[in-house]
C-alpha cells in the first residue's frame, strides 16, 4: 500500500539530526521550473501566487539562489521540512530508522516544484503551489507540465497495490487517474455540525496527518487495516463509505 499526502507551505530549515537521505526523482523537471521562476520578480510572483510582498521577496530570493547540486546546506529532508497542519501530526521527532525506512517505501509527498517526493528526499525551500497557473513549455499550468509522470512514478513504486489518497483535492488533480494501475481509496474525515458530518479543512488536514502517522507507527500495509483507525475520537462510518471512498467521523 502507498500513502499520498500534499506538501506544506510552512517550512523548518533547522539542521536535521537524522542524516540519511535520497534526492529526488524529477531533478531536471524541476530545474527547468526553477529557471522559468527564476525569471519572475517579487511583483510578478506576488500576483502569480497571490502572496503578500514579504513572502513574495522571500521566495524571489529562494528561487534566486537554487542551486543545481543538493547538499545539507541548501536542503533537508522532505518530511523533516514541511510543517504544515498535516505534518504538525505525523511524529517524526519520535521516528526511529525504522520508520522512515517504512516511510520510505510507502509513503509519497506530491509536490507543484517536485512531482513526487520519498520522505528522505532532499528539497530545497521553495513555494510553488499546485494550482499555481504558470506558463511553461508543456502548457498554461502545472496540472500540464506534470501530465501523466506523477501517475507513472506512482504505478513504479505501488506495483499494483493500493493507493491511499490522502492528498488535497488541488494535489491529487495532479495524478493522471486513468494512467494509475492500482487500486485507490480515496479519505475523507469529517465533523458532526449542524445536524450534518462536514469537511472542516483545518481538521482533516491534521486527521490525515494522524492517519499518516498511524499508518508508519503500525506498519500497516493492507487499507483494511487503516480502518481501525481512531485517534482523537474519529471512527470508520460503514454507511457513510463506499468501496474507494472512505469516511471516518466524529
Amino acid at each position: 500500500m502507498l500513502i499520498l499526502i500534499s506538501p506544506a507551505k510552512t517550512l523548518d530549515y533547522s539542521l536535521p539530526d537524522f542524516k540519511s537521505h535520497t534526492l529526488p526523482e524529477f531533478q531536471s523537471d524541476t530545474q527547468a521550473l526553477v529557471r522559468i521562476m527564476k525569471k519572475k520578480s517579487a511583483k510578478e510572483i506576488s500576483g502569480l501566487m497571490h502572496i503578500s510582498d514579504s513572502l513574495a521577496n522571500l521566495n524571489e530570493e529562494r528561487y534566486k539562489t537554487f542551486q543545481k547540486e543538493f547538499s545539507f546546506e541548501n536542503s533537508k529532508q522532505a518530511l523533516l521540512a514541511f510543517k504544515g497542519d498535516v505534518y504538525t501530526k505525523i511524529e517524526v521527532d519520535e521516528y526511529d530508522e525504522k520508520d522512515f525506512e517504512f516511510a520510505q517505501h510507502h509513503l509519497r509527498i506530491l509536490s507543484g516544484l517536485y512531482g513526487l517526493l520519498k520522505p528522505l528526499d532532499l528539497i530545497q525551500p521553495y513555494r510553488l503551489e499546485m494550482g499555481t497557473k504558470l506558463e511553461n513549455k508543456k502548457g498554461k499550468n502545472l496540472y500540464e507540465f506534470w501530465d501523466k509522470k506523477i501517475a507513472k512514478a506512482i504505478n513504479k513504486v505501488a506495483e499494483g497495490a493500493p493507493i491511499i489518497n490522502l492528498a488535497s483535492q488541488e494535489y491529487f488533480k495532479a495524478v493522471d487517474q486513468k494512467t494509475l494501475k492500482s487500486p485507490l481509496i480515496t479519505i475523507h474525515f469529517k465533523e458532526y455540525k449542524n445536524d450534518s458530518y462536514q469537511v472542516v479543512g483545518f481538521f482533516a488536514k491534521q486527521a490525515r496527518g494522524m492517519m499518516t502517522n498511524y499508518a508508519i507507527k503500525n506498519r500497516i500495509t493492507d487499507p483494511e487495516e487503516l480502518k481501525k483507525f481512531n485517534q482523537e475520537r474519529y471512527e470508520y462510518s460503514e454507511n457513510l463509505s463506499t468501496e474507494s471512498d472512505w469516511v471516518f467521523v466524529r
